[in-house]
């Protein structure tokens, strides 16, 4: 079965009429959908097969006023637990990629939970040794 990676912008959100379980961690809102694909800065990659929305990458530029490099922040990778172990991430995560470089990205960066096997099965082989950070949520 052909997966086919792809990158969505304004005006594809009839891609998202139908999404695998687990794609997203909530239900795809039209209106947030479109309002995400609508901002700047913001970027997404689907993974589509037989018309279904089976994985996703989302990414954000971040530009910073003192000089460091621009970063790729990818925000989520996820795939449909029946098409896990597909490699489907993995050309994701490189899709990604290589679009921020072509954005002009000169480094990413990503987190995950310690224990999100998984996870750092996929990211490792791109990275220097992982680093340890602390996350704050923070009420608005």
């Amino acid at each position: 079965m052909t997966v086919e990676i792809r990158y969505v912008g304004p005006g594809d959100e009839d891609f998202f009429l139908r999404v695998a379980p687990d794609v997203f961690d909530h239900p795809v809102e039209r209106r947030q959908l479109t309002h995400y694909l609508a901002t700047p800065g913001h970027h997404l990659m689907v993974a589509i097969a037989e018309g279904e929305v089976v994985g996703q990458v989302a990414a954000v530029v971040h530009r910073h006023p003192d000089g460091r490099p621009t970063e790729l922040y990818i925000d989520e990778v996820a795939v449909a637990p029946a098409r896990q172990r597909q490699g489907i991430a993995r050309r994701l995560l490189d899709a990604m990629l290589a679009f921020g470089k072509e954005l002009g990205c000169q480094e990413a960066w990503v987190g995950t939970e310690p224990d999100n096997v998984p996870a750092k099965y996929l990211y490792e082989p791109r990275s220097a040794p992982a680093e340890a950070f602390a996350m704050y949520v923070l009420r608005l």
